[in-house]
């Protein structure tokens, strides 16, 4: 597991982002930071550790003087984010953003059959398809091209086996959590169908729709905007 200060500048405010499978912090490079000092977490191959790795890292105790602290959780993120909830500090707002905490699900996550077609093409998968199915827009895609993820293939793809056993072997229940759940209305990763399923049956989360793909950060300029619903609503 990765940690990454996009900014660190004593701000008064924090914000704790976690990404989701594959990713890093230098697509989000480009997001105005001004408010606020960014904590992304990314790269979750280690996950069994997680929990270990959370303990040591003592964000409890070392973010208790931000005057307020936010968590947005993107993609598989959503998921790692509430694995980890006992190590992290009280928010003022957690937000999911295109994911659930049942990522690998027919009902509520990524369809078990996708899933898996993505673990057994993963090298050729990340090669392009992959990335291009991130986005609603071909635009889109190629603006991502700007700001691509610094990873190898084969650290994404160790992550992405990690995941899988994970998942299959750690069941969990849900108990509130999140308060807002942001979902894009073309999510070719994750279903749009899927998660509105499980933030409506399994959640009191307030929904926001967005006008985007699995990636909506591009419909955005700064951290602020992210976190500002009357910007989110379309």
């Amino acid at each position: 597991m990765q940690f990454h200060w996009l900014n660190k500048k004593n701000n008064e405010n924090l914000i704790i982002f976690f990404c989701g499978w594959s990713f890093d912090y230098k697509p989000f490079e480009r997001l105005v930071n001004s408010d606020f000092d960014v904590l992304v977490i990314y790269d979750y191959a280690d996950i069994a550790d997680c929990k270990c790795l959370f303990e040591n890292l003592k964000l409890k105790s070392d973010t208790k003087n931000y005057k307020s602290k936010i968590l947005l959780a993107w993609s598989m993120g959503v998921y790692v984010a509430y694995l980890v909830r006992d190590f992290l500090p009280d928010f003022d707002n957690k937000i999911a953003i295109n994911g659930t905490p049942y990522p690998v699900d027919d009902e509520f996550g990524i369809p078990i059959k996708t899933f898996n077609l993505t673990l057994k093409f993963v090298d050729t998968g990340l090669q392009g398809k992959f990335q291009k199915n991130l986005f609603k827009l071909p635009e889109d895609f190629q603006k991502y091209t700007q700001y691509p993820v610094g990873r190898a293939t084969e650290n994404q793809k160790a992550e992405l086996i990690a995941l899988n056993d994970y998942v299959k072997n750690a069941k969990i229940e849900y108990t509130e959590f999140y308060n807002r759940a942001i979902i894009s209305d073309t999510d070719k990763i994750i279903p749009t169908r899927n998660q509105l399923n499980f933030w409506k049956n399994k959640s009191s989360a307030e929904i926001t729709l967005l006008n985007s793909g699995h990636f909506p950060f591009f419909e955005f300029d700064s951290w602020k905007d992210i976190i500002c619903e009357q910007t989110l609503k379309q």
